[in-house]
């Protein structure tokens, strides 16, 4: 059977990690599919000077991505550059001219990847972006095809490798935020520039993509309540563990009578739970159905290997519906149509909360923070205070019963304007167990 014959943009580690499993792992990818997966063509601004030894010889190297999309052999462009800016033109020049697409562009998935769809089915080809979320996980397949037939009622995970790795270091070692950050960015799992990781952004894009598969609803990245992890301290690891607890960049998808409530923010999670055990750069989701119960997820969440396996078998499932010519493809949001997303407040959430406050000790603190409290019909549950050397800058904790963020938000904006915090509190919602 003919060759199905590949471009591939973009030629970092995600590029680079693909080209080597297509070459080194070709003959067993050709027994799979019965014919063989071909790199035509690969494009990097920077390929003039790369040693490209998984691309054929015969292969096009160019600095253009036009030259791939409109090569007359290339059957399947694969973008990773990523971006929303020439990422998206890329991907409209394949659709123009009829080039099936694999993509692991989390952030063009997410804010435009339906309309990019419905463009693509009607111009007769195929999308598939597997790799855009969660790297080694194929979460994707599980929520378009392996759990297809359950109704998804909740979805809970760690869906961004370098916080997780910051947080869980800094819950090993006891330093400080800075201190691993730093130590993540010299060892490569940070970027320069870290807002879009330990902000939540990142892991927003990938919760508004498998909210749309799990959901059948468009969702609208901007409309998920995100928080990031700048604010979290070694202490307060110290504290959640004197509660059994941990702390994780938790994304979370829960589906209520009133409609879809999304979030992305640090939370205490119970140490007994699974999802307390990912460590390091390791990615994880759970998810609830209402029929199949309880499905768990785990593995590398980035890096050229793993990522890589994601694209290549994309790929390979793309070139099967090509060589088969299947009029009925499935759609990589798993719906026909997506739904009108019906966003509900964050602010509606009940749960325990964990309130950490920073302040120069006086008499009457805790009298005072517990008088705001009640004013807001919420009830205390315990105090905890661990040895510290000076009383100017005091941090302790209070943990409260089950209340709404509403009404914690009205609490701690109201204790902000005390004179003895030297910082707004810190307040964070306490999951059940998963």
């Amino acid at each position: 059977m003919k060759d199905v014959n590949v471009g591939v943009i973009g030629l970092g580690n995600v590029g680079s990690g693909a080209l080597a499993i297509l070459n080194t792992n070709a003959e067993q990818i050709a027994q799979k599919l019965g014919f063989r997966l071909r790199v035509a063509a690969v494009c990097s601004r920077s390929v003039a000077s790369l040693n490209l030894p998984d691309v054929p010889v015969d292969a096009l190297r160019t600095a253009d991505w036009r030259d791939v999309v409109t090569h007359p052999e290339v059957d399947v462009v694969v973008e990773l550059v990523g971006g929303t800016g020439v990422a998206k033109e890329m991907l409209d020049g394949a659709i123009a001219n009829r080039k099936s697409i694999i993509t692991a562009n989390k952030e063009l998935m997410a804010l435009e990847g339906a309309d990019i769809w419905d463009r693509a089915i009607k111009a007769g080809i195929n999308l598939a972006m597997e790799a855009s979320v969660a790297g080694g996980i194929p979460i994707h397949t599980v929520l378009r095809e392996g759990i297809s037939g359950d109704r998804i009622v909740a979805i809970a995970g760690i869906l961004n490798g370098t916080s997780n790795y910051i947080l869980t270091e800094m819950e090993r070692r006891g330093d400080s935020f800075d201190q691993v950050l730093a130590e993540a960015q010299a060892l490569g799992y940070a970027e320069a520039d870290p807002t879009a990781d330990v902000d939540g952004y990142d892991a927003r894009s990938k919760l508004a993509i498998l909210s749309a598969l799990a959901f059948g609803e468009r969702i609208t990245p901007g409309d998920i309540f995100v928080e990031g992890i700048r604010r979290i301290t070694a202490q307060d690891f110290d504290y959640a563990h004197q509660l059994g607890h941990t702390i994780r960049l938790v994304c979370s998808a829960q589906q209520t009578e009133r409609g879809l409530m999304l979030s992305v923010r640090p939370a205490l999670i119970p140490q007994s739970t699974i999802l307390a055990g990912v460590k390091g750069a390791y990615n994880a989701v759970w998810v609830k159905g209402h029929f199949g119960a309880d499905t768990f997820y785990y593995g590398r969440g980035a890096g050229p290997n793993p990522t890589g396996v994601a694209v290549v078998s994309d790929l390979m499932r793309v070139a099967r519906e090509i060589r088969s010519g299947s009029p009925e493809r499935v759609s990589p949001f798993a719906h026909e149509r997506l739904g009108v997303y019906r966003p509900v407040s964050i602010t509606q959430q009940h749960r325990p909360y964990y309130l950490r406050f920073r302040v120069d000790d006086r008499p009457g603190i805790i009298a005072e923070l517990a008088g705001i409290l009640a004013s807001k019909r919420i009830g205390l549950e315990a105090v905890l205070q661990l040895p510290c050397d000076t009383k100017h800058d005091l941090p302790f904790v209070i943990t409260v019963e089950s209340t709404s963020e509403l009404a914690i938000r009205e609490a701690t904006e109201q204790m902000s304007k005390l004179d003895f915090l030297r910082e707004p509190p810190l307040a964070l919602p306490m999951e059940p167990p998963l």
